[in-house]
């Protein structure tokens, strides 16, 4: 009996760290996979982040993904299925994380931009207006019998100006406003400006010469950066043609990153390179003309019709009868009738015979 015993409690010993193991497994196997709490983890992290507004999408396929693993979860608790679905969820959550943070720095980057660009053209017009304060402080001061009307004063203040020494006129306009970054297609704004020196040159003779030449920042390759301010000058010159600017007077060119106006070690340098400039060369002997103006002092057909006749003199009295109504008086014997008023022959003494 006691052999027996002994038996029973040895096997007992050596039976029971394995069913504590059993029994450990049973209960682990319940609880979810490290991946699944990861996946739960990201995707409350990507929700409190603001995701969800900035990219709906990306979170709905994250939420759709955790779903998934969820319901794997409750079906098998502990599963390799369980395992892969979390882990598909939580890298979902990361990327929507990702796209929410990239919408962000997109809005927040047009948002500079467009402060940037207000800051620039404030700048620009007041660098206008200091140059023309200085043109006129060295202008000696000479009586002038006539003021020339200035053909480009509608310009002035959304381009600057200027006199080149082979006596062309430039006419600069900035590239931050005609076109979006790395981009030649025109912005509404930049038609606009367009309108007002379309105006201006197709008032010029029709021998004129007028250069679009396009111009980047030093920012990129030599070959990029040429290829695209050719296609920024192609643009120009193109809305121009199409409005009312004779298309044999223009001629696109791309200088890419040559000939700087200012330092491209600076964004504000850079973005003052970033240009379009119009050189306009007029025929030997031409001045710049000012656009044609409507003709105010045209006349309406119904005021033509009460326009006084020729040799009449504008103040005369409408009551006036004109020659050809005048009254004639009755008694005046018109020249077909008047009689002779010459006197009859005085009476001759009678003939003689000759003696």
């Amino acid at each position: 009996m006691t052999k027996k015993k002994s038996s029973i409690d040895l096997i007992y010993k050596a039976l029971a760290p394995s069913a504590l193991l059993i029994l450990a497994g049973a209960c682990g196997s319940s609880g979810p996979t490290k991946q699944l709490v990861s996946a739960r983890g990201a995707y409350q992290q990507a929700k409190a982040s603001g995701t969800q507004q900035l990219a709906p999408m990306r979170m709905e396929d994250a939420r759709a993904a955790l779903d998934a693993a969820e319901r794997a979860h409750k079906k098998d608790p502990g599963s390799n299925q369980e395992a892969n679905l979390a882990y598909v969820a939580e890298r979902k959550s990361q990327i929507a994380m990702a796209s929410g943070k990239t919408a962000a720095d997109l809005q927040e980057e047009r948002i500079l931009n467009s402060q940037y660009q207000a800051k620039l053209e404030q700048k620009t017009r007041d660098e206008q207006a200091r140059m023309r304060e200085q043109e006129a402080m060295q202008q000696p001061t000479v009586e002038v019998e006539e003021v020339q009307p200035d053909p480009f004063a509608e310009l002035r203040d959304i381009a600057t100006i200027r006199q080149a020494p082979d006596g062309s006129t430039v006419i600069t306009l900035s590239s931050a406003v005609l076109f979006p970054t790395n981009e030649a297609q025109l912005s509404g704004e930049a038609n606009q400006r367009l309108d007002k020196v379309a105006e201006v040159l197709s008032a010029q003779p029709k021998d004129t010469q007028i250069k679009i030449v396009g111009f980047t920042d030093a920012t990129g390759t030599t070959a990029t950066n040429e290829a695209l301010s050719k296609r920024r000058a192609d643009a120009v010159s193109k809305y121009l043609a199409q409005h009312g600017v004779d298309e044999s007077m223009l001629q696109s060119i791309g200088r890419g990153e040559a000939d700087p106006i200012a330092s491209n070690a600076t964004e504000d340098g850079r973005a003052i390179n970033r240009r379009a400039e119009l050189v306009i060369k007029l025929p030997e002997g031409q001045t710049i003309q000012k656009k044609a103006q409507p003709n105010s002092s045209a006349k309406t057909p119904e005021e033509k019709e009460k326009t006084p006749d020729e040799g009449m003199s504008p103040n005369q009295n409408d009551m006036t009868p004109k020659n050809d109504m005048a009254p004639k008086n009755d008694m005046t014997p018109r020249n077909e009738i008047a009689p002779k008023t010459t006197n009859p022959p005085a009476p001759q003494p009678p003939e003689v015979p000759e003696q």
